[in-house]
């Protein structure tokens, strides 16, 4: 009787150990079934960020146009706005920037003195807040030209009333008593050193 006691307790603790075993393992299937999941929410929450340019770079896939002036042709910005102002000037803009081609007659080419000596004191006299000019003779596609770069504020924006301080290039071109004058413009922030090196460098006597 003693002998069938002993082994009934004996049969007894086997079986608690083996559903003891049994639930640790159920327990172990589940937290990683959890954490699994829980990895997956936190890839859906966070997609990978989209890309966008800074306010007033020109996008790296912007395409660009002819604009055929009178003996002369430039490359534009495709889809810009057009507009024509006083004395011949034509405009493209695109929200922050601008590209404004000026053809005028002139008796002599364009220097660094006369455009220091008879620009600049126009331009202090135009652009609100003018400042740092610097006027440098470089080269381009088309030949030897004039370069005056200053900063200035824009027009106040008629909608929300806000100004920005914007860097330009102006480039004076000539040829035969011709001179044509190449503007761009664009927040000083804004790294548009490689599409304003493009437009230059399109510019092409016909």
């Amino acid at each position: 009787m003693a002998v069938h006691t002993r082994m009934s307790v004996a049969v007894g603790f086997a079986l608690v150990a083996a559903v003891t075993a049994g639930c640790s393992g159920s327990g172990t299937h589940a937290a990683k079934g959890s954490a699994s999941s829980g990895s997956s929410s936190t890839v859906a929450q966070n997609p990978a960020p989209t890309e966008s340019n800074p306010p007033g770079d020109i996008p790296d896939n912007q395409a660009y146009v002819p604009f055929n002036g009178p003996g002369f042709t430039v490359k534009v910005p495709e889809g810009w706005a057009r507009t024509q102002r006083d004395g011949g000037t034509t405009a493209f803009t695109d929200k922050l920037n601008t590209v404004r081609i000026t053809p005028v007659s002139a008796s002599g080419a364009p220097t660094v003195g006369s455009v220091t000596n008879t620009v600049v004191p126009q331009l202090r006299s135009q652009v609100q807040k003018f400042a740092s000019p610097k006027v440098s003779e470089v080269k381009r596609h088309a030949g030897s030209m004039v370069l005056l770069t200053y900063q200035g504020d824009s027009a106040k924006d008629p909608v929300t009333g806000k100004v920005v301080r914007d860097a330009f290039e102006r480039y004076a071109f000539y040829r035969s008593g011709h001179e044509v004058d190449l503007t761009l413009s664009g927040p000083v922030n804004a790294d548009n050193v490689d599409p304003w090196r493009m437009i230059s460098d399109s510019f092409a006597w016909r």
